[in-house]
C-alpha cells in the first residue's frame, strides 16, 4: 500500500500541517502565504512595531483564517461575538 502524505511548513521551516489531503495541504500553504504578505504590508507600513515575529505571525495567521469575518466588519456590517467565556457559559 502507497500512503502519500503532505507536510506544510512556514516560513521559519517549521511543520504546520502534515496531511494526505492535497487540497487541504494547498489550501493551508495558500493561508500561511497570505499571512506572509500581510505580515510583509504591516511591517512595511511600521505597524505593530512592539510584536514579535512570533507574535506578528500569530496576528497575521489569525487574520488570515478569520479573513471572512474581517471582511464584514470592515464592510461595516455586524457580526456576533463569542469568546471562550461566553461558550462556557452555555
Amino acid at each position: 500500500m502507497i500512503e502519500i502524505e503532505y507536510i506544510v511548513k512556514d516560513h521559519h521551516g517549521a511543520e504546520r500541517l502534515r496531511t494526505q489531503d492535497k487540497k487541504a495541504a494547498d489550501a493551508f500553504d495558500r493561508m500561511l502565504e497570505n499571512a506572509e504578505r500581510l505580515a510583509q504590508l504591516l511591517r512595511a507600513e511600521g505597524i505593530a512595531r512592539e510584536l514579535s515575529e512570533t507574535g506578528m505571525d500569530e496576528l497575521t495567521f489569525y487574520l488570515v483564517r478569520n479573513a471572512a469575518t474581517v471582511e464584514r466588519i470592515l464592510k461595516g456590517k455586524t457580526i456576533e461575538f463569542t469568546t471562550a467565556i461566553d461558550a462556557g457559559a452555555e
